[in-house]
């Protein structure tokens, strides 16, 4: 599970962030200044990537928080059964079997040469970019 930290007044829509432990892509950074004495808020609008839910944090502006690590990876295409993959990781050989999305089904074919992604330990043939 690859994961790093940011300051999250730092982070930008289309950045990632781990909210609740679930991986998600950044949509809104607003920030907030309350009363005199106060530390200002940032508040941060985000969809996971799995589930597609929408989830929100607010902060300290200056508060750290977890930042998951996106690997890319490369894959053959040994065999398709129905809407699962068979594939072989091109540099550690692992196989491994994975759910084609609808948007990658005509291009999942056997022997294709495919990418995939690995974030907090899931793997995925979802289009994450």
């Amino acid at each position: 599970m690859e994961k790093t930290t940011q300051v999250i007044k730092n982070l930008k829509p289309g950045n990632y962030i781990t909210i609740d432990g679930v991986p998600c892509r950044v949509e809104k950074v607003t920030t907030s200044v309350s009363g005199k004495h106060g530390a200002a808020k940032t508040r941060v609008e985000a969809v996971g990537l799995f589930d597609g839910t929408r989830r929100s944090i607010v902060k300290p502006s200056d508060e750290e928080v977890e930042v998951p690590i996106l690997q890319k990876k490369k894959a053959q295409v040994l065999a398709v059964t129905g809407n699962i993959a068979h594939l072989m990781d091109s540099q550690t050989f692992e196989e491994l079997q994975l759910e084609i999305p609808e948007e990658r089904k005509d291009e999942i074919k056997e022997g294709a040469e495919i990418e995939y992604y690995e974030i907090l330990g899931i793997k995925t043939l979802k289009p994450l970019k």
